[in-house]
Formats: C-alpha cells, structure tokens, sequence
C-alpha cells in the first residue's frame, strides 16, 4: 500500500523542531513507519526512498548514538550524509546563523542540526529551505522520542492509557519533551524530581492543553512513592547535561531519585508490563572514567540508575538506542522523499 496524498502533504518538506509542532496521527504514524522499516532492515528489504539526496549533519555538541543513527539511516536510504563538527560550523560566531542556513540549504537538500540553542534550529529551517531535523537542543529532543514511544510500541502493542514515570531532573530537555509528547500521544505522564527541578510552568501548560484533548493524565511530584505507582515505563537521564559541571550540586539534589529495584518494585506493577528505558549514555557503575573521578571525589558507584536495573530483565534501553536509527529513518523518509511511502 502507499502513502496517501494527505500523508505526503503533511510532512513534505517539513523540518522537525519539536514535538509540539505534531498532532497525535502524526507522531503516531512516524512512530509505525519507523517500525515498519525496522522489520525491512531486519529482513534485508531494500528501502532507497532518498537515493541521491545530499544531508548536512551539524554537530556543536557531540553524540555517539545521534551521529551513528543519522549516517547508517541515511545510508540505507540512498542518501549522502556528510558529517559537520564544532570546528566546521561557526553558527553566530564568524557567520551567522541566517547566513548558514541560506548557504547550506542551497547545497544540501536536508539539515540535521544537534547544538546548544533552539533558536538556531528554527532559524536554519526558517532561512534554509530545506527540511531541517533537531537532533537536540536545549529545550526539546524530537528525535529521541520518535525512537522512545516505538520502543513503547513495541513492548506493550500501543500507547495510550499507559504510563511513564521520569525521575531526576524534570527540566531538562528529554523530560520536557517525554511530558508534552506523552500528552499529545495520550500517555500518562509522572515528572519525580525535586520541586526546584518541576518542569517550567510553559511546558507544562503546553502539556496540559495538549492533555485535555488526548485524555493524559500529568504528575509533577517530589515524592517518589506517589510518581513511582501505576508506572509502566521507568525513565531517567544523566543527572549533569553535557556542557555542565556541576556534579556535587546534582548528586545531592539527585541521589533521593536514583532509578533502583526499590523504585521499579514501588511501581506495584506486574513484571510483565513494566520495562526501564534510558537515553543513554548511563552512569550505572565505574566503567567510564567520569564514573571513577565520582566513586574517586564522591564515594558514589552508580548514579541515576543502579547496575542492578540497567542489566534486569526490565532494560530496554538498547532496543531503545537501536530505535533511534530507524525512526529518524522515517523521519527523513516522510519529510524530504517525494515519494510514496508504504503504509503499515
């Protein structure tokens, strides 16, 4: 089966910014695409919808799974990526970022951009004429949800009704996005972190609105024990975002919200309907030389999630790191193929 003209109009030449930005059907639908081309990839189908496509990946900040997912996803596409870095880019230091944008967008036919502000993400699509896909930026992660909710929809066979409990920092940019995506998608959304932590009031008003017409129930709590109840998804990050450095601040703010087995079991809900799901990268031991310096200066061997969890029979957090590619696949497929694509 193919595309209907609605779905192609929709997302033909359409930047990916943030998840606000989408209705339900849509996300939906990209979330079912992207499974749909797991299971060809999983098959060895050919699927070249963007053959002969150049794509610009900009990178001020650094990434292990967003660059690897862009290239491999633009290689099975047919598509050319060329990679970017911090020493490359000069976004409103030597040029701005309007004069980036008009520059690239005349030589590349899609832009991912993973930087510091969001700002510039929309001023690169505003100014670039091409699709552009924010791979992270300060405020928002919409490519990181794509890959969470099909990992979702993967292990339980839908998406609404359930629930997801984040717990660490409930401002920064994955739990701004998992609050405002869940309620568009009709999850349920528990935020558990300290209340100087909650997520701002904007997002959470952009989260309620979007609530009432979907049926999500929110939770923005400090108590674990109320957060933790009812959950089906356990979520959690780094407690120190890449650029800061502020460790023994989090670790105190933090330690109360450690993602443990006293956590997962607080849920009281039965094994066989509850998954723990991380973005990664985790300090979930000593095996990294940032999680030796903070047993070293701090006595702390795990952080935001034990090592008990992350290797249980609840951790999908490489399905969900594996999600990323084929769902930013089907991203870029929907938003810069003129093409038919099939429908799942």
């Amino acid at each position: 089966m193919i595309m209907s003209d609605f779905k192609q109009s929709v997302f033909q030449g359409r930047s990916v910014l943030a998840e606000k930005d989408f209705t339900a059907e849509e996300l939906e639908f990209l979330v079912d695409f992207g499974l749909h081309l797991k299971d060809l990839k999983k098959n060895h189908i050919p699927h070249r919808y963007l053959e002969g496509k150049n794509i610009a990946l900009l990178f001020e900040k650094s990434s292990t799974r967003t660059r690897a997912s862009f290239v491999t996803a633009s290689v099975d596409l047919g598509a050319h990526p060329d990679f970017l870095g911090p020493s490359d880019i000069h976004l409103g230091k030597k040029e701005t970022t309007s004069d980036t944008a008009k520059v690239l967008g005349s030589m590349y036919d899609g832009i991912e951009f993973r930087g510091f502000k969001q700002s510039d993400a929309e001023i690169l699509a505003r100014d670039s004429g091409v699709p552009v896909w924010n791979g992270l930026t300060d405020e928002w992660h919409p490519t990181q949800m794509l890959a969470d909710f099909m990992t979702v929809k993967e292990n339980f066979g839908h998406l609404k009704g359930l629930t997801l409990t984040f717990m660490g920092d409930g401002r920064n940019n994955v739990a701004n996005s998992l609050l405002v995506t869940g309620a568009i998608l009709g999850v349920n959304v528990h935020i558990v972190s300290p209340k100087h932590l909650f997520p701002t009031d904007e997002t959470q008003n952009i989260a309620k609105e979007f609530a009432k017409k979907s049926g999500a129930k929110l939770l923005i709590t400090d108590d674990v024990a109320e957060g933790m109840k009812g959950s089906n998804i356990v979520y959690t990050d780094v407690w120190v975002s890449m650029g800061e450095n502020n460790w023994e601040e989090r670790i105190k703010e933090l330690k109360p919200y450690q993602v443990n087995m006293a956590a997962m079991k607080a849920t009281g809900t039965p094994d066989d309907q509850l998954i723990f799901m991380h973005c990664l990268p985790a300090f979930h031991n000593t095996d990294t030389q940032v999680g030796e310096d903070i047993k070293e200066k701090y006595g702390l061997s795990e952080m935001e999630v034990t090592d008990e969890v992350f290797n249980s029979k609840y951790a999908r957090q490489f399905e969900e790191a594996e999600n990323r590619m084929h769902s930013i696949k089907a991203m870029m497929a929907a938003t810069l193929g003129n093409l038919f694509i099939p429908r799942v």
